[in-house]
């Protein structure tokens, strides 16, 4: 079992910056691909980014490239999403992901671990 529980969200206007952390209890972190996904109202949750658990490779939806950083520390256990200019349709409640396999996915079903989530809201 991995606990996952997220933190850093909040409220903030157009152009700003949040960091997300996602800190991890359980079994060895180092063993699993990490991920952020995201959900606004309505709408399906959606792949954000994935780190591969060495953290050698990173990959990210279209709509965040250039703007998100995956990152995670092993020895702290936590993986993190830098989100820097930000906009109003990034509002949503963040979510991460834990997945055991060899190969990092964007695919949903593969992560067998998730967090609470924590909301982003972006004015405009």
């Amino acid at each position: 079992q991995v606990h996952l529980v997220e933190s850093g969200g909040g409220l903030v206007q157009a152009g700003g910056s949040l960091r997300l952390s996602c800190a991890a209890s359980g079994r060895t972190f180092s063993n699993y691909n990490m991920a952020w996904f995201r959900q606004a109202p309505g709408k399906e949750r959606q792949f954000v980014a994935v780190i591969r658990w060495s953290g050698g490779s990173t990959n990210y939806a279209d709509s965040v490239k250039g703007r998100f950083t995956i990152s995670r520390d092993n020895a702290k256990n936590t993986v993190y999403l830098q989100m820097n200019s930000l906009k109003p349709e990034d509002t949503a409640v963040y979510y991460c992901a834990a997945d055991p396999s060899w190969i990092a996915t964007m695919t949903m079903t593969s992560y067998i671990y998730w967090g609470q989530g924590t909301q982003v809201t972006v004015s405009s």
